[in-house]
């Protein structure tokens, strides 16, 4: 069976320091490395997805006009071009096979709703190249993260969630997203 690696959201914004850091998003960085660094050869193809907002508008009402709500609206991260789109320095980028931009203009947590610099979706690209499984990993477990992992089981994939590979906003809502992964049936390794 065909299995790939989709890395989601590993950027400058989203770790310690970023517009919207998460504690432990460079380490998660360093152990994606790690991980592809020793088991390359176990994945047929490495997707990366990225947030790529326009900076000249609110994406769609993503980005807040005053006080965020951090529910649906969001300060402003990830503008495409700008040092907080970029990978995490952690993150290994030339064993990265594919990468999907999401976001551009709207609101999107899930790879699944990016495209690669073809336009082809996430999930055609899959299918395209015969991956039948698919192992998530990357930031934030509780929004992008586990909008990707539900998607990608909704899609028909298998889907894994690597412990200690993930790292979320906020523990309780953490929490909750692995139940609900778990419960849609993606398989929480440890």
């Amino acid at each position: 069976m065909k299995s790939a690696l989709i890395v989601v959201d590993v950027q400058n914004d989203f770790c310690e320091g970023g517009a919207l850091g998460v504690d432990g998003g460079h380490d998660v960085a360093a152990a994606i490395s790690i991980l592809l660094r020793e088991q390359a050869n176990r994945y047929d193809l490495v997707i990366a997805s990225r947030d790529w907002h326009d900076g000249d508008n609110d994406n769609g009402g993503h980005f807040a006009h005053g006080e965020p709500d951090y529910v649906t609206t969001w300060p402003v991260h990830c503008v495409a071009g700008t040092e907080g789109a970029e990978y995490a320095p952690e993150l290994l980028t030339d064993l990265i096979d594919v990468e999907v931009l999401k976001g551009q203009g709207v609101p999107a947590y899930s790879a699944f709703e990016g495209t690669t610099d073809s336009g082809e979706l996430l999930a055609d690209l899959l299918r395209d190249r015969g991956v039948e499984a698919v192992d998530v990993v990357g930031i934030a477990t509780d929004y992008c993260v586990r909008a990707t992992a539900l998607d990608a089981v909704s899609a028909g994939f298998s889907v894994r969630l690597l412990d200690g590979l993930h790292a979320g906003v906020a523990h309780e809502s953490s929490e909750a997203a692995l139940v609900e992964m778990e419960t849609a049936g993606v398989e929480l390794t440890v």
